[in-house]
């Protein structure tokens, strides 16, 4: 073979190999260009949604407050207190018992005894047959007697058996009632409890706490913003105190 066509050869080579290399080049620069974009695009819907959710909140964010039914709820306190506290709660629930035997009294003396603050009361019958049953007699006491329904409420608590027997019949009910003098007419209690009369209403409250992204008890809404430790008191203190100066504000 001649020189020249050696020559000739090995240029087309060298040519080949560069465009080979510079295809190589602009494949790793287009992927290069594609990965920066896709992820620009993750971020920016990232921050969309950041935004998104700063913007609207969830029911009982510190954005989008709870809107509560006040004037239907059993109350410990003054409707006008500037702090509405909502307790959700299940007499059948250890944990209820325990707030309302160690977080309940000191809200009463700090708080609700002075006017500063209310309580009120949403059932949330979730663990069992003795959750609807309790709640239902709690609800009978309260429409009644509504200034009966809290001492029935702490002897409900107080008395409360344990969480995986059944405890709560009509006649433990009953009987609870009159050891404790509710001033109230038993046999409409039992007659309440037997027929279920207040059923509605407790599934209208069980509604409430799922509307209001309410998933265990007891939990704590202070002016229609849920706190996330309702067993912390000096944690509970600072919220009320904030909520009352931004009633003082409006």
């Amino acid at each position: 073979m001649s020189k020249s066509k050696q020559s000739t050869r090995a240029s087309s080579a060298s040519i080949q190999e560069r465009r080979k290399a510079q295809l190589q080049r602009q494949k790793k620069k287009t992927f290069i260009l594609l990965t920066v974009g896709i992820l620009l695009v993750v971020v920016l819907f990232a921050a969309m949604f950041v935004l998104a959710s700063k913007n609207t909140g969830s029911p009982g964010s510190p954005s989008s407050p709870v809107s509560f039914p006040y004037d239907k709820l059993p109350r410990l306190g003054a409707a006008d207190a500037p702090v509405k506290l909502v307790e959700f709660g299940d007499f059948k629930c250890p944990a209820c018992a325990r707030f309302s035997g160690e977080v309940k009294p000191q809200l009463v003396e700090d708080y609700i005894d002075k006017g500063e603050a209310a309580l009120y009361f949403v059932n949330m019958s979730f663990i069992g047959p003795d959750s609807e049953t309790a709640s239902l007699a709690a609800l009978s006491v309260y429409h009644q007697n509504s200034e009966e329904f809290w001492k029935y409420y702490d002897a409900l608590y107080a008395n409360q058996g344990d969480e995986n027997t059944e405890w709560a019949t009509e006649e433990f009910l009953v009987e609870l009632a009159q050891k404790e003098k509710i001033d109230i007419d038993y046999n409409l209690l039992r007659k309440d409890i037997e027929e279920r009369t207040y059923a509605n209403e407790l599934a209208s409250d069980n509604a409430i706490a799922e509307s209001s992204h309410v998933t265990s008890t007891p939990s704590l809404f202070i002016n229609g913003i849920k706190t996330s430790e309702p067993f912390n008191l000096e944690a509970i203190v600072k919220e009320i105190e904030t909520a009352s100066k931004a009633v003082e504000t409006e």
